[in-house]
């Protein structure tokens, strides 16, 4: 842009192709208020705008935070000149109402097109599922006079990201055709709603194909999946195609393998995959940190983050201390976990959150120092919640502390919400029998009869053997959930 502002000033009378060329240049290289300032010199130079000017500087006022007045202006002025009803002005205009929070001027810029196409019927949609209107949505999708891949897209993301999975399953499966966006769209719609095992199952299902090429961002979200549901093949698979044709690892993908092969089992390969990563970000650091943590490697995790802060200057956040804070507890290393703790507040200048507080109270709890895990809870900024104060319950009833233990049974009776702490009424219950306190186990016993607080769902656990993963949970039988052979 440089050059090409070089070349027009020295332009005696430039016309109005040569304006529009300059300042959609400025808003390709993301410098929308010059294309802003462009136009204002081309109307004192008398330049007349045509069409084309006005579709970019729409679009530059959508890109503006401080935009939306000179928009309306600019709307104004292209009702003054006659150019209301081109296609593309009005789909740059319903979109910059959009970005300013306008909602209802955005529809009824789309409501007086005389002509739409498939791009503006797919703006407007987006647009109200960026809204949380979903039902709006539907219906333009409805009216769409044929729908493109496009659209269909567009709704399967929008309804995953408002988290109506059943309805972008059904929108899915109704596809008349698939692309590789409609593809990774429902495999991330899958992971955003924690429906890991049909994430995968769909991955292998788009891959069955044998027409759809995944692309990086499609692997990424597949190999995420694997990890949270355990499947290694599949991940492997995913790793083989990386290598096969020759894709290099992003730090995105990079991340993902690293976490999938922690989280399947093979720390080997995970730490392999980090050490062979050209490019690493904090992403990275991270994954490799919190599967060290994950296998109970504490002191590996804690020379990981010492090699991160003073060989690579990369500053930590607080996903990673979570990671390093679990590690101790899980060591029990009281004394590195509370010097990270404070190095977090005090160096890094992260204010703990809830995962933070939930890590110390359990690393104190475990290694019996409960008065210090309560007072630790007492100063904490946020409220504590059912895993905060059922940490301490569960160490109060390890090393047999009926005083501290009343007092936190007591706490998370006031909980607002039974199902967050169900479970922990049952620790009550089993700490109270314990010491021979029938009299609190009934008075348990009636406050979750009361309080219609019923024993939550058992967790499950995922397991990988010969290609198929199968979940189970205590006292059950294996149940094959995924097939997954080493050829698919």
């Amino acid at each position: 842009m440089d050059c090409a502002g070089e070349v027009f000033t020295g332009m005696i009378e430039p016309n109005s192709f040569v304006y529009n060329v300059m300042i959609k240049g400025f808003i390709l290289c993301s410098s929308p208020l010059e294309s802003l300032r462009l136009y204002i010199d081309m109307c004192r130079r008398r330049v007349s705008p045509t069409c084309y000017t006005f579709s970019s500087l729409v679009k530059a006022c959508a890109a503006t935070e401080r935009g939306g007045d000179f928009g309306e202006c600019v709307h104004g002025r292209i009702l003054k000149v006659g150019l209301a009803t081109q296609l593309h002005t009005q789909t740059a205009l319903i979109d910059f109402y959009a970005n300013h929070g306008l909602l209802s001027e955005s529809r009824k810029v789309f409501d007086e097109m005389f002509e739409r196409d498939n791009f503006s019927w797919t703006t407007m949609m987006n647009i109200h599922l960026r809204f949380g209107d979903k039902y709006s949505a539907k219906s333009l999708f409805q009216s769409v006079p044929e729908k493109s891949i496009v659209a269909w897209n567009t709704m399967i993301i929008g309804l995953a990201r408002l988290g109506d999975l059943e309805t972008a399953v059904s929108m899915f499966t109704s596809m008349p055709e698939r692309n590789l966006v409609s593809w990774t769209s429902m495999i991330s719609c899958y992971s955003q709603n924690k429906a890991f095992k049909e994430a995968v199952e769909t991955f292998v299902g788009m891959m069955s194909t044998g027409t759809i090429t995944p692309d990086e961002v499609t692997m990424t979200a597949a190999i995420s999946a694997c990890a949270h549901v355990g499947a290694l093949t599949v991940g492997e698979a995913s790793h083989l195609h990386l290598i096969e044709n020759k894709i290099n690892l992003s730090v995105y993908t990079g991340s993902a393998l690293i976490d999938m092969y922690a989280k399947c089992g093979d720390l080997t390969k995970s730490l392999m995959v980090f050490f062979k990563l050209k490019n690493k970000n904090l992403f990275c650091w991270n994954s490799v940190i919190d599967g060290l943590a994950f296998h109970g490697q504490a002191e590996k995790a804690l020379t990981m983050l010492a090699l991160m802060e003073q060989v690579e200057s990369f500053k930590p956040n607080g996903v990673t201390f979570v990671s390093i804070l679990t590690a101790c507890t899980h060591a029990g290393l009281i004394s590195s976990g509370k010097i990270m703790f404070q190095t977090m507040i005090e160096t890094h200048c992260i204010a703990p959150e809830i995962e933070h507080y939930g890590c110390m109270v359990d690393l104190l709890s475990r290694a019996g120092f409960l008065q210090e895990a309560l007072d630790l809870i007492s100063t904490m900024r946020i409220e504590p919640n059912a895993i905060v104060w059922g940490a301490i319950l569960s160490g109060c009833s390890i090393h047999r502390n009926l005083e501290i233990g009343r007092i936190v049974a007591a706490k998370i009776a006031e909980l607002v919400e039974p199902d967050d702490s169900s479970g922990y009424h049952l620790l009550s219950v089993n700490m109270f029998a314990g010491f021979d306190q029938w009299s609190e186990v009934d008075r348990v016993r009636e406050t979750m009869r009361n309080e219609s607080i019923q024993k939550k769902s058992p967790g499950c656990s995922w397991i990988e053997i010969d290609g198929t993963v199968y979940e189970f949970t205590v006292s059950d039988d294996l149940q094959p959930v995924m097939g997954l052979t080493k050829q698919d």
